[in-house]
């Protein structure tokens, strides 16, 4: 994945004779900063969900400053990129409007991720409420690999083929497969990959390629969420892009920098919206003089 921290109005992209924008969607708001070909800033805000109106509110809202109809396409000739930082996949955490998650794990590890580190902070409470997990079905795979790379359990390929389509057949699409030791050897979760692939999963998100991390819930956890909300986020992508085909479109990473809409992960873009306000005030900062701020984010 391309990425850069780099969120200046030179990069990734400078042109001097097309519009540029950074858009900043919330869940309440949506603001849209342009830069014109002349290089004055103008300015749009709006609410980011108004379907009487308009379908997105990025679009909607550069298509104001461009002066153009609902109808009317944004092209690569009026605006050389789109920067934007969303709340999309945050949202979809917090209220789980996520997509309908199968897990599929290494027998007997069916509930780590549940069990997890028993991390809480109220430890000795003595009725325990438990998160919401974010799969819906585990398929437990017959197959094991040591530590070492020793073959303990060959993966039975036909048997997870019939457990997987069985819960594709009851309207599954997205899978995150997470076997034992699978982020170094990689073997079984790459034939799981191909088996999902074959039965038609839309979404699949392996260990080895999501999270490449020794400790299996840490692992496990950031395959789920990718599972999770990649799908959501995806459409949100191809809706923006759809309304403005051939324009540069890069979202916003929680780690601050830039990467090209399509290779937008769910597991990368949990921060999205709060990130951009850190860069900015980190830039803002510096420019200042300041080397110690405290910034406040309020939705």
């Amino acid at each position: 994945m391309t990425t850069n921290p780099d969120t200046s109005a030179s990069s990734p992209v400078a042109d001097d004779t097309r519009w540029q924008f950074w858009i900043d969607r919330g869940g309440t708001f949506t603001d849209v900063v342009g830069r014109r070909p002349d290089g004055r800033l103008v300015t749009h805000k709006l609410l980011s969900d108004n379907p009487e109106h308009y379908k997105d509110a990025a679009v909607a809202g550069i298509r104001h400053l461009l002066d153009l109809r609902a109808d009317e396409p944004v092209t690569p000739d009026m605006v050389a990129c789109v920067k934007m930082g969303t709340t999309v996949a945050t949202n979809a955490l917090l209220e789980r409007k996520g997509e309908p998650t199968l897990l599929v794990t290494t027998r007997g590890f069916r509930d780590a991720l549940r069990i997890a580190y028993q991390n809480r902070p109220r430890l000795f409470d003595r009725h325990i409420v438990l998160p919401e997990l974010l799969y819906q079905v585990v398929v437990e795979a017959d197959e094991r690999v040591s530590a070492h790379g020793d073959v303990v359990q060959p993966l039975d390929a036909l048997a997870l083929r019939a457990a997987m389509q069985a819960q594709f057949a009851l309207g599954l699409r997205s899978v995150a497969i997470v076997f034992m030791h699978g982020y170094r050897y990689t073997a079984h979760e790459e034939a799981a990959k191909r088996v999902a692939q074959e039965i038609g999963f839309t979404q699949i998100s392996t260990s080895h390629e999501t999270s490449p991390m020794m400790k299996f819930v840490s692992r496990g956890d950031t395959t789920v969420v990718d599972a999770y909300l990649s799908p959501i986020l995806g459409r949100y992508v191809d809706r923006v892009a759809q309304e403005m085909p051939g324009v540069r479109l890069f979202f916003m990473q929680s780690s601050g920098g830039l990467t090209d809409a399509h290779a937008f992960q769910g597991k990368d873009a949990i921060l999205s919206g709060p990130a951009g306000g850190i860069v900015g005030m980190a830039r803002t900062a510096a420019l200042g003089g300041h080397a110690k701020v405290i910034g406040f984010d309020m939705g």
